[in-house]
């Protein structure tokens, strides 16, 4: 946790209300988001007990399990999931446009730029915290290998035809998801706690109700935000019911005993009275005590999911208030792209994502998200002046006022231009000799070195620091118009780079040693049970 969100924090505790850790939204927001408010059953996480899911934040659709031990009515609960999230994604994988990529050729060994389709946006799901984020990667790996009747006609208890694909879609956002930056699969309470700093630890802002109390409370008036919390997290009605649930998957104990499984128990009678009707009319009447017991569950579900419900469209539109942060649409479009090659997959008939990787895949997985971290927290920097603020703060960054500006040259056969910048500063820097620094000049990077303080003893914590420019500014023997500060200018340094950069590229998994795995001699089969560790998608 960086200064300034320590100081955020008190400020919330010391006011009672949540106050802003960022000035614009670093995540892009679709204008027409899935929304997932799933519900399990209390002791078995693979297990659903229902969901609200839509694009309609008025009419969401309503999907229970009254029996979630029944595996045909949880295969029908995940049959009907399937039919409204796979339309909702194939619309957005139809929809292409031109791109440019640059491959390997395999002919040659050179990289080539070669022309391909890209989705021209990709499909976005919320859920409503990050265990929602852990329940949609265990519906992928509990989905992705279930056989269906097509595939094996000898298969017990086959999986609806839909169900494994939806599994494959599941999985790859929830890996997705592992990405820093990407925002094909979001929870809402990490992007309000990214937003807002509250007076309360993030472990508690996991409950949404709590989250928002403290940011945009509709309760009692001079309520603060630790009493509005407190309120949304123990307020309970004259049943003993939470009056603001907990924003899923889990369920409050108190439903759980004294409304749900008396529910439960009562569907359960009522269809063991139905299976020994001995007569039409006998039936019937048993049919409909079987239907009450199972609107009575369905109505239990409706009446936990929907004040969550309320609640994610809610932070979405204390999001949407935002302005969005210049390079987020630069990572949208990482994230179309990871969209489309999944698309390119399923499309060309290839396997299930793996239950466990290969050394070198594993390796590049790492590889990409420490560099994907890395970039991220350079690009909010750079977009957002107050997370700037917290890097000059740790000496990550300077900010200041040019003074003085002195034409030099490199000693070179052909000198090129090399001036000496002059930057009065109130910042703390951690500076040594020769130390690189950068500024973004018309969105990349222009590179500096510190050459020394501006003063008789040589310190920087004098305020008055002298630069070297050393790139970026042309070819000719004088810099380009705007490539060099000029007196009087603000300028901001970071001793960050703004791109990170690539690591050492690793070997094909044919050369991969024994240590790590071996040759592959024969590919693995993927066993069809779904008790995987590990289930990451090629990203």
């Amino acid at each position: 946790m960086s200064l300034i969100t320590t100081l955020a924090r008190l400020e919330a505790v010391h006011t009672g209300r949540a106050q802003p850790a960022a000035t614009v939204r670093h995540r892009h927001l679709s204008d027409r988001p899935l929304v997932f408010v799933p519900l399990t059953t209390a002791g078995e996480a693979g297990a659903p007990l229902g969901a609200l899911v839509g694009t309609d934040r008025d009419a969401p659709h309503l999907l229970a399990v009254p029996q979630p031990r029944d595996r045909d009515l949880r295969f029908a609960f995940l049959a009907e999931l399937a039919d409204i999230v796979l339309p909702y994604v194939e619309a957005y994988a139809e929809s292409v446009e031109a791109a440019e990529r640059t491959e390997t050729d395999p002919e040659t060994g050179k990289r080539v730029k070669v022309e391909v389709d890209l989705c021209a946006d990709a499909a976005q799901l919320v859920v409503p915290s990050r265990a929602g984020v852990d329940f949609v990667r265990l519906l992928g790996r509990s989905m992705r290998f279930r056989r269906t009747a097509e595939q094996d006609p000898e298969t017990p208890h086959p999986a609806p035809p839909r169900v494994p694909l939806l599994g494959r879609w599941l999985t790859h956002y929830g890996e997705r998801a592992r990405v820093p930056g990407s925002s094909l699969l979001l929870a809402v309470t990490d992007l309000l706690g990214r937003h807002w700093a509250t007076g309360q630890s993030t472990l508690e802002d996991q409950h949404l109700g709590a989250l928002l109390a403290w940011i945009a409370p509709d309760g009692a008036e001079g309520a603060t935000g630790a009493e509005a919390a407190r309120r949304a997290e123990l307020a309970r009605d004259g049943d003993g019911q939470l009056l603001c649930p907990p924003a899923g998957p889990a369920t409050d104990p108190a439903f759980d005993n004294k409304l749900l499984a008396p529910a439960i128990e009562r569907y359960d009678r009522a269809r063991t009275a139905l299976a020994a009707a001995e007569d039409g009319l006998e039936a019937d009447e048993r049919l409909g005590a079987l239907t009450a017991a199972e609107r009575e569950i369905r109505a239990l579900v409706e009446s936990r999911t929907r004040p969550t419900w309320d609640a994610v469209w809610r932070g979405l539109d204390l999001l949407r208030e935002l302005p969005e942060g210049a390079h987020a649409e630069e990572r949208w479009t990482r994230d179309r792209w990871s969209f489309t090659s999944h698309r390119d997959r399923v499309l060309a008939g290839e396997p299930p994502q793996p239950r466990r990787d290969d050394a070198v895949t594993a390796a590049n997985k790492l590889a990409t998200r420490e560099r994907e971290q890395a970039r991220l927290e350079a690009q909010e920097a750079l977009d957002d002046p107050l997370v700037m603020a917290g890097r000059r703060l740790a000496g990550e960054a300077f900010a200041g006022e040019v003074v003085d500006v002195v034409m030099a040259y490199s000693e070179s056969k052909r000198p090129s231009p090399r001036p000496l910048v002059t930057v009065r500063t109130d910042d703390r820097p951690y500076l040594g000799e020769r130390v690189k620094v950068y500024r973004s000049l018309g969105g990349k990077p222009q590179t500096a070195e510190f050459v020394g303080a501006a003063s008789s003893d040589d310190a920087p914590e004098d305020g008055t620091l002298v630069l070297r420019i050393t790139d970026r500014m042309g070819r000719g023997k004088e810099p380009e118009a705007g490539s060099v500060p000029e007196k009087g200018d603000l300028v901001c340094f970071t001793l960050f780079e703004h791109e990170p950069r690539g690591g050492a590229k690793l070997p094909d998994p044919e050369q991969t040693p024994w240590t790590h795995g071996g040759p592959p001699g024969e590919a693995a089969s993927v066993p069809e049970a779904a008790d995987a560790q590990t289930e990451e998608d090629v990203l």
